[in-house]
């Protein structure tokens, strides 16, 4: 079988895209071939485009997008839980099993992670080859561009998780784009009483205030934790979850933190990125500061969400692109028009 892929070069010479064919053989007894439907520009995919590493390292020429969904086309003779026809979202990132921290229960940590439409062949093609171990069932008359934001659904569970929001306390999102404004909901879920968005392009405020953010903040003309007093009538919040991966941004998450407060840097920063630490107020106020990384056993919880529909993606979903357009589709990703910028393999 042939079909058409959209293979990044990895060059300085342009185009850094380009659509060639594609040659799919026999099926291995535990392979599932995914006809991609939607498949979502990741800040993984802008970070990668830069020359810079993605979640685990990048060899060109691949088939990027990892965040995808699609229709089975056939099965592997050993596949048993998908068939032809189903619809299915892609969790891209495999683990060894073998390696120290996956046997200690920490296999985002793996030493031998590898990711499809990362390091293999993904979902900016026409037809993907997937693990069946990878597949998971979406609800048929679910759409498309939402299942394709399982993948960054699911790891913004594991930041969640992380932060341990308590029901009643306060949270500040900082970072209006597509991860930002999942947070915003997701607090809600585990039942924040406030939430706030911090970000500085008012159709992004908008929308968190749409999509049930209890107040916004600019944090170019307005003082952030001045704001936060007037909203909530106390100094700092309880939680901090930062997903814009900028120095002036983590500089914000602390300035905003209250006494005890947890401080989630969650974004994809660039890879030799640093940012004073305030010693004192981690200190004195007894802050607890950590990261997040990947989605480590919550991507069925993301299928469930959105099949429930308790999460709102379409809000998000601002700019669609041809499968001749992924260049295009990652530099509007990169601009202030977008929010969630999605490409249509089979357009």
């Amino acid at each position: 079988m042939k079909a058409k892929g959209n293979f990044f070069l990895g060059s300085t010479n342009t185009p850094k895209f380009e659509v060639r064919e594609m040659d799919f053989g026999d099926l291995a007894p535990d392979q599932v071939l995914v006809r991609n439907m939607s498949a979502g520009i990741c800040g993984t995919d802008v970070h990668i485009y830069h020359g810079e590493k993605g979640s685990a390292a990048v060899t060109p020429p691949v088939v990027l997008g990892h965040e995808y969904s699609g229709i089975v086309e056939a099965v592997g003779s050993g596949v048993t839980t998908v068939r032809a026809g189903d619809h299915v979202t892609v969790d891209p990132n495999i683990y060894c099993g073998k390696c120290m921290p996956c046997k200690m229960g920490k296999k985002q940590n793996c030493e031998h992670l590898f990711a499809l439409g990362v390091n293999v062949n993904g979902g900016f093609a026409q037809y993907s080859l997937v693990p069946e171990s990878q597949c998971f069932l979406l609800d048929p008359d679910l759409d498309f561009d939402v299942g394709a934001m399982t993948e960054p659904l699911a790891c913004a569970l594991h930041g969640i998780d992380r932060a341990a929001i308590r029901p009643g306390q306060t949270v500040l999102v900082i970072g209006g784009g597509p991860i930002g404004l999942l947070m915003v909901q997701l607090a809600r879920l585990a039942g924040a009483s406030t939430v706030l968005l911090s970000e500085p392009v008012e159709i992004r405020r908008q929308i968190g205030t749409q999509v049930g953010a209890d107040g916004t903040i600019d944090p170019i003309h307005e003082d952030v934790p001045r704001r936060i007093e007037e909203i909530t009538g106390r100094k700092g919040v309880d939680v901090v979850i930062e997903c814009v991966g900028r120095t002036f941004a983590v500089e914000q998450a602390f300035a905003a933190a209250g006494f005890g407060a947890t401080v989630v840097l969650f974004s994809v920063p660039q890879v030799d990125a640093t940012s004073p630490l305030p010693l004192f107020d981690v200190y004195s106020k007894e802050l607890t500061v950590m990261g997040s990384f990947i989605n480590p056993d919550t991507h069925q919880r993301a299928v469930n969400l959105l099949n429930s529909g308790r999460i709102e993606i379409k809000k998000l979903i601002t700019h669609t692109y041809p499968l001749t357009g992924v260049e295009d589709a990652v530099l509007m990703q990169m601009s202030n028009e977008s929010i969630k910028v999605v490409v249509h393999p089979q357009e």
